[in-house]
């Protein structure tokens, strides 16, 4: 069984329940079955849109220390911060790439227009990805872009309440309405306000992605 290093802390919330889906996600029959998880909780990362440069340098610390500390593999669920990845590959581990995986599965629903809810950053990550796959991406336009991000910042101050599901609601059903046949959770903020009861089509949790292929990677 192979020791999981996660960088984490961006943002807490999105972290714990990433680590709950890793949990939840494994067989098994008591505690030595599951994973041993290091991880680094760590929320003083740089803003990944605004200060990549800076973060990039603090996750390639963070790979380094959980390296050290005795992971053979590592995963960071903030799909945003997979822009600054080279400096988490540096540390020499096998690292996870949350959106190649995600963008497998979301071709694998079998639509080729693919929404995505995701920071800018995270957008430019999935556009490109998608586009790459031979698929089209829809993205969120105008004021729904300012929302979004309302949303995101909402569930890092603690607020998850009914207001902010109402709005990303919204938001998954604008994508939709463009002509969306399946829409990306490209935030780990996302799935804390949306489940797939709330989307007509089918809706692609990139936190529970990576859970599931650090489990398989993990066990294997």
């Amino acid at each position: 069984m192979k020791v999981l290093g996660v960088l984490g802390g961006m943002g807490p919330a999105a972290t714990v329940a990433f680590l709950a889906q890793v949990q939840a996600l494994t067989p098994a029959q008591g505690d030595a079955d599951h994973i041993r998880v290091l991880m680094d909780m760590n929320p003083q990362v740089p803003d990944r849109n605004t200060r990549p440069g800076e973060a990039e340098a603090e996750l390639a610390a963070m790979a380094l220390r959980l390296k050290a500390a005795g992971a053979d593999i590592l995963a960071m669920p903030c799909n945003t911060a997979h822009a600054q990845k080279a400096g988490i590959e540096a540390a020499g581990l096998p690292f996870i790439d949350m959106i190649v995986e995600t963008v497998a599965v979301a071709s694998a629903t079998g639509a080729t227009r693919i929404g995505i809810l995701a920071t800018p950053g995270g957008e430019a990550l999935y556009r490109q990805a998608l586009t790459d796959a031979g698929l089209e991406p829809v993205l969120m336009q105008g004021e729904a872009r300012t929302g979004f991000m309302d949303c995101v910042y909402a569930v890092k101050r603690g607020d998850v309440g009914t207001a902010q599901r109402a709005a990303m609601q919204a938001l998954a059903r604008g994508l939709i309405d463009q002509g969306a046949g399946s829409v990306i959770a490209g935030c780990t903020e996302v799935p804390l306000l949306l489940a797939q009861a709330d989307v007509s089509v089918p809706l692609v949790d990139s936190a529970e992605i990576l859970a599931r292929v650090c489990v398989d990677h993990c066990l294997s």
